[in-house]
């Protein structure tokens, strides 16, 4: 079972400011994502230069409750918008909540627009390790977002995971994950990435 690293979250109280904040923060374009009707979110992405995406989340406010808790424990965000979540994929989705330990959820079908997925999303819709875990996924079909947004520039350099527990979180993804890119240190629990882009290197956290 292997997981590989698909994209990165950035969670607002309100889309706008989650959008922001990576434009701000990256000196980037966001463009138009659309809603999640399972979940009733929305987003806005913008696309990286080595394959992976950035996506800007935060509860839609013309939408009704869902019926569960939304992923990415976005029922409880409150303050400035910041980096709050890294997802990665994999090709069976099943082998790999049966692989880990429990705490990672169940798989829940998604669409928007065409494009179709499941993602495992925990009941409370709070991820292992105080939500520094990564959420997993499976895409269904051969349509990503990548496929949609405009190529960038900009590349991850590094991804930065924090929690008083890190360590025995890493040591339960190395045999599935394997990405240079993704450290893990021990400290308060958070996520900061850095990238390398046209105007220098930045960091988003």
């Amino acid at each position: 079972m292997k997981l590989e690293l698909d994209h990165i979250a950035v969670a607002g109280e309100t889309l706008q400011q989650a959008t922001d904040h990576v434009a701000h923060s990256l000196d980037v374009a966001m463009q138009t994502g659309g809603e999640h009707a399972v979940f009733h979110t929305h987003n806005t992405l913008s696309g990286l230069g080595d394959g992976l995406y950035l996506e800007a989340i935060a509860i839609n406010p013309n939408a009704p409750e869902p019926d569960r808790a939304r992923w990415f424990d976005l029922d409880h965000f409150s303050g400035a918008a910041r980096l709050t979540n890294w997802i990665c994929r994999c090709d069976d989705l099943d082998a790999a909540l049966e692989a880990l330990p429990q705490g990672f959820g169940r798989p829940v079908y998604i669409e928007r627009g065409d494009l179709r997925w499941r993602m495992a999303v925990p009941e409370s819709g709070v991820l292992p390790y105080d939500n520094c875990a990564p959420a997993l996924m499976e895409w269904l079909g051969d349509l990503r977002p990548m496929h949609r947004l405009r190529p960038g520039d900009s590349r991850l350099q590094g991804l930065e995971v924090r929690h008083p527990n890190v360590f025995d979180m890493a040591a339960m993804l190395a045999p599935h994950l394997r990405d240079p890119r993704v450290t893990f240190t021990e400290g308060h629990p958070g996520l900061s990435a850095r990238f390398k882009t046209p105007s220098g290197h930045r960091t988003l956290s």
